[in-house]
């Protein structure tokens, strides 16, 4: 087992699964390998402390520009006796440093009001009258999709009579006030919507008196509802690269196409008809990721993902899967997937998501597996395949495939396959087809041989034709008699046993 873990690399102890602080929540490695709520103490820590900086910096400009004004206020009360060409020599550097800090502190207390300014708190008053009108993105018909989600929402809102009222109006009140910022960071969306969560549980749970597994179900359907509804605002913002970083991945994998099964160990034999059912259904649901819109959808794609991973492996070892069988899997099944928009995906999930999901339960382990899975890739090198440098960068670069040997000239020859390579129906496929295409080469060799022949044959009979009718001509030369006239009958030898023809004859009237 320790040969096998040392030869992949891919080994991760379930105790780097959790958070770093030691809570018992799973972490992330988009948080620095935190769970939410501790990062969420971290951030607000590192904001309080850049608030407090902001703050102390915009006090310092402000003291030094009145102190710079007052200087300036003492000049201009000097004696008028004195020339006035220095004074004014002197006030053109002081009003460009006056200028630069002005605008430093604007943009300074511009900042500290900011992230001053929380979701519930009420705008300014320009803002309060940008707000009146609805946001075009409200205003316009709602797609078929979230009609159904908005209906399904206040469907169960019913259910709960007052507290669902109060539910709903808070809910579309914050649909409201996250229309009006688009000039927040993706960060500082995820800071609204965690902060919603949180105050709207705490109040659930003070309602329901504990009842945990009913806020729970409260907050799945404002998840889904809130969610739905702001997709197209916070889904891959502007202000992040994640589409930089979705095409990175997906360039990453698609040049890792080579790595196979025994490369990364994978208990997995596909020639078994029921494990190829569970490795396509496991491809298939995390494809089918990108096209949910609510982050607990995602993480339900992911979640039955690992458990068609988790049967695979049962089929084809016949006992439980431990987690050193899993995650190599899910590395496996990720490079053949090449999901899209990857990255993206994760980081919303990351920041949207009821963080309770995350940090517990089946869900937030399965979705810390898919990150610890893409950030292998990310870091995949030689060393973890137990491959040369050399061969790693030639097989990356596209100039070789450990499948096909390298030849001088021709197709390649390859030799079936045996061993673990024979057990792969996707690899013997690959083999077979090799076989073909190295036949095919001669074949088309062969072809263009036969082409090139007949075509010489086609110009050599051609020529022969025209000889031959040309000597035929010369040796025959044609002649061309005109006929002579006759009448129509002359040829009829019976003519003159007929009766003389009829004379016309007068008759006198």
């Amino acid at each position: 087992m320790s040969q096998r873990k040392e030869r992949r690399g891919i080994h991760v102890d379930q105790s780097e699964l959790h958070c770093n602080k030691g809570c018992g929540y799973y972490g992330n490695a988009a948080w620095q390998g935190l769970c939410s709520k501790c990062w969420r103490e971290e951030y607000q820590q590192a904001r309080q402390k850049q608030i407090q900086e902001d703050w102390a910096l915009a006090e310092k400009l402000q003291r030094e520009e009145e102190v710079a004004y007052a200087s300036i206020q003492g000049a201009q009360s000097q004696p008028l006796s004195q020339p006035q060409a220095q004074p004014q020599a002197s006030l053109a550097p002081f009003s460009k440093f006056e200028e630069k800090k002005t605008n430093e502190k604007t943009r300074k207390v511009t900042t500290v009001k900011k992230f001053f300014s929380p979701s519930s708190r009420t705008a300014p008053k320009k803002e309060n009258q940008e707000g009146k009108t609805p946001s075009p993105s409200i205003s316009r018909q709602s797609s078929i999709e979230t009609d159904r989600v908005s209906r399904d929402f206040v469907d169960f809102l019913k259910t709960l009579h007052k507290p669902g009222r109060e539910v709903h109006k808070q809910s579309r009140a914050f649909i409201e006030i996250m229309a009006n910022k688009k000039d927040l960071s993706a960060d500082e969306l995820s800071e609204c919507v965690q902060d919603f969560y949180q105050n709207l549980s705490d109040h659930l749970m003070t309602h329901f008196k504990g009842s945990s597994e009913r806020v729970e179900r409260v907050m799945d359907e404002v998840e889904n509802y809130i969610m739905t509804r702001l997709y197209k605002s916070v889904f891959c913002p502007e202000t992040t690269d994640d589409e930089e970083k979705d095409l990175a991945t997906q360039n990453r994998i698609r040049a890792l196409h080579w790595v196979d099964i025994q490369m990364l160990c994978v208990p997995v034999d596909e020639e078994i008809p029921e494990v190829s059912d569970n490795v396509v259904k496991a491809i298939t649901d995390v494809i089918e990721m990108d096209s949910k819109r609510v982050p607990q959808d995602k993480l339900a794609c992911i979640t039955r993902c690992s458990k068609h991973i988790f049967s695979a492996i049962k089929i084809t070892k016949s006992e439980p899967a431990s987690a050193d069988d899993f995650l190599p899997t899910l590395i496996y099944i990720v490079l053949k997937a090449n999901p899209p928009r990857l990255q993206s995906n994760i980081q919303y999930i990351t920041r949207f998501c009821n963080p309770s999901r995350l940090m517990t339960g089946e869900d937030g382990y399965y979705f810390t597996n898919l990150c610890c899975a893409v950030a292998f890739i990310e870091k995949l090198d030689a060393q973890s395949l137990n491959l040369d440098p050399e061969d790693f960068e030639r097989y990356m670069s596209g100039q070789a495939s450990p499948r096909r040997p390298e030849a001088d000239s021709g197709w390649p020859q390859v030799d079936p396959p045996t061993g673990p390579a024979a057990s792969s129906p996707a690899l013997a496929q690959v083999y077979q087809n090799l076989d073909l295409l190295s036949g095919l080469g001669s074949r088309q060799d062969r072809v263009l041989e036969g082409v090139q022949s007949l075509q010489r044959d086609l110009i050599t009979w051609q020529e022969s034709v025209e000889r031959e009718v040309q000597e035929i001509l010369e040796k025959y030369p044609l002649e061309i008699r005109l006929p002579t006239p006759s009448a129509i009958d002359s040829d009829n030898v019976e003519n003159d046993r007929l009766p003389p023809p009829l004379t016309p004859q007068v008759f006198a009237g």
